[in-house]
């Protein structure tokens, strides 16, 4: 679809805003806040290994019957901000002959950094980009992106074999060729873990990351052998203690070899939370920020 040469201006001038905005706050390796009040205003419960760990109190009827207008479909209109649309776009990318459905929200190419979320079974590339589920929470982290100049990526993984993982890593090294030299933070949850574990045993993969976010996943016993271990990159786990599908102390097993080799790691455990607890309640602002000054 053609797209008006006043409406592509539009476009053009709310992105040079961004970028122009993004500069201070990036140098500094801290994103500006956006809506804390509503989302980083958590309650700590424990906090332990030098900071490195924390319990955060999570209750059901507050944190989605509280937030949301329709209980785990629509957040409250005050929890999302819908101009970051405007920035927002459905893409299908050839990445090395192989076609990838992503939705993208901010610019294409010059990015300040690159954040992509992978989803777990069942899901596609609109999961990462409903702006009304899991208590607004994307809204956040597209707000949080692309509104400081980065660019955010949700692609459609089909499968979490081997496939889908040379997949993603031809979208992470399209994303460093789109924005050379910038941040990739990879994002990984449920079974979408599965695709960042795989990124982290290419050495080329690991090239071009910075970081990397496991939010309810499974673990993986061989992470200590991996190019992304070696390179000591930031590793941030967030999981609910009551996760029926994959048990948080095994999550939590892996954090503490990591942390005990003074690996640069944070676990996240939310109180009472279940599978999809992490989506809904990280504070996207916090981990981000924790990822790009480390």
């Amino acid at each position: 679809m053609l797209m008006s040469t006043s409406h592509c201006t539009t476009i053009a001038a709310i992105a040079a805003f961004f970028m122009l905005t993004a500069g201070h706050s990036l140098a500094a390796d801290t994103l500006p806040p956006f809506n804390d009040a509503l989302f980083s205003t958590q309650t700590t419960l424990e906090t332990s290994h030098d900071g490195a760990y924390d319990v955060i109190d999570y209750d059901e009827m507050r944190d989605i019957n509280g937030r949301d207008q329709i209980p785990e479909k629509r957040a409250q209109r005050k929890y999302v901000s819908l101009g970051i649309r405007k920035l927002q776009a459905d893409e299908t990318l050839s990445l090395d002959g192989t076609r990838l459905d992503v939705t993208r929200v901010g610019p294409s190419t010059g990015a300040a950094f690159t954040v992509i979320f992978i989803h777990g079974r069942n899901g596609d590339r609109r999961l990462g980009a409903n702006d009304y589920t899991f208590g607004g929470n994307f809204n956040r982290l597209k707000n949080l992106v692309a509104g400081n100049g980065g660019v955010y990526y949700s692609p459609s993984v089909k499968t979490f074999d081997s496939d889908s993982v040379a997949a993603i890593a031809g979208l992470i090294r399209y994303a460093s060729q789109q924005s050379p030299g910038r941040p990739v933070i990879l994002t990984c949850a449920s079974m979408g873990s599965q695709i960042c574990w795989g990124a982290t045993r290419d050495p080329e993969t690991v090239k071009r990351l910075k970081g990397m976010v496991i939010m309810s996943g499974v673990t993986d016993p061989d992470f200590i052998k991996s190019p992304f271990y070696k390179a000591k990159l930031p590793l941030w786990f967030a999981h609910g203690s009551r996760d029926p599908t994959y048990a948080a102390a095994d999550q939590q097993g892996l954090f503490e070899k990591l942390f005990k080799a003074g690996y640069p790691t944070h676990f996240t455990l939310y109180q009472t939370g279940n599978h999809g607890t992490p989506i809904r309640m990280i504070d996207w602002r916090r981990v981000l920020n924790w990822v790009l000054a480390s």
